[in-house]
């Protein structure tokens, strides 16, 4: 197995709740390691040049409104297939379809509203950790 990273973002909803202690307890209890983490108010623009590819949906709209509404944690995680594994712990995107101890079974209270994203591949994991972090804010574990 390959260690990964990937990136994670605690959205709105769920850092409103106070649940970012919760959610980062799940990450750390299934061997992921946080190597990067800031809390930030994204803005219209930072927020459509990340979900811009899908600009041409329906909800891109309502997904802008929704991720701009309050602060958010974005972070990376290092792990043995970090990818896999954080997709496993987050759930199905709809907290209905979600597994039992999942983020989104747990916290998430729509599809719309669910908590977290986090990435689905190598090479969207690499896109997206370089759109919100400098090589030097990625903080390799040396202990």
């Amino acid at each position: 197995m390959a260690v990964e990273k990937t990136f994670s973002i605690i959205k709105p909803d769920a850092v409103g709740k106070n649940l970012i202690g919760k959610i980062l307890q799940k990450f750390e209890d299934n061997d992921l390691q946080i190597v990067a983490s800031k809390m930030i108010h994204m803005s219209k623009e930072k927020a459509e040049g990340f979900y811009g590819i899908h600009k041409d949906k329906p909800f891109f709209a309502n997904l802008i409104e929704f991720i701009t509404s309050g602060p958010v944690i974005v972070q990376v995680l290092q792990g043995e297939n970090a990818i896999m594994k954080n997709r496993e712990i987050m759930g199905a995107t709809n907290p209905d379809d979600a597994k039992e101890g999942t983020i989104r079974k747990s916290f998430a209270s729509s599809i719309d509203e669910n908590a977290v994203h986090g990435s689905d591949a190598p090479e969207t994991a690499a896109v997206e950790i370089a759109y919100f972090f400098n090589n030097d804010e990625i903080c390799e574990r040396t202990r």
